[in-house]
């Protein structure tokens, strides 16, 4: 092999070697080019960002909304089917009242009008059933019990030597709740307490001296 021969051999072999750095030269710019952002790609992802905090933020108002109206529509709704049956069940006390009336009256004749009185009965129960289906609660009344305002209506007073002031002495109408509403009060008469008389008789017994020797 001649002098040529190896130096034309060689040449290729020196130029990639010469080009090597080049290539090294233009992949490290790609890369830094590549890992670098510039400042208005940088503002950019700020305000996108921005944008997704602001929708999130739409988002979880819209959801707390939306489960408000929820609960706002359902007891709308439980108000207005209360109401409904509030009005309902006032309205069918009076035959409840009528058919009582009847039974009261019914009973005072006697065994003349027995099967009336049977058949009255019978309606009056089967009605009270159903509108105790409905949630209609009796309210207690009983005589000698404490008089409530807020359950009963004092209708009057009488002075009573059975039962101490305050108590209910009779009870004129029944009173009904619906649930735990007061749909309405018991009508009762309440004990004013001992008669003047007695109590004036009562206060001398106490002193010791008669009613008759005092002045």
């Amino acid at each position: 092999m001649t002098t040529k021969d190896k130096h034309t051999k060689h040449t290729p072999n020196a130029a990639a070697t010469e080009d090597e750095p080049v290539a090294d030269a233009s992949s490290a710019a790609a890369s830094a080019k590549a890992g670098s952002v510039s400042e208005q790609e940088l503002e950019d992802l700020k305000a996108k960002a921005a944008k997704a905090d602001e929708n999130w933020d739409r988002f979880l108002r819209a959801t707390a909304e939306l489960e408000n109206y929820r609960k706002r529509a359902a007891r709308e709704k439980e108000e207005l089917a209360r109401f409904t049956s509030e009005r309902v069940l006032s309205a069918l006390l009076p035959v409840l009242d009528n058919l009582e009336r009847a039974i009261d009256a019914a009973q005072q004749h006697g065994a003349e009008i027995s099967p009336l009185l049977e058949g009255i009965t019978q309606v009056h129960n089967q009605f009270r059933r159903a509108l105790l289906e409905f949630g209609l609660r009796e309210i207690a009344a009983n005589v000698g019990h404490p008089f409530d305002p807020n359950l009963h209506e004092a209708v009057s007073h009488i002075e009573s030597a059975e039962h101490p002031e305050g108590h209910v002495v009779e009870q004129l109408q029944r009173g009904y709740k619906l649930a735990d509403r007061l749909l309405r009060p018991a009508r009762v008469v309440v004990s004013k307490g001992v008669p003047t008389a007695d109590k004036s008789q009562e206060d001398s017994d106490d002193a010791g001296v008669p009613a008759s020797d005092s002045k």
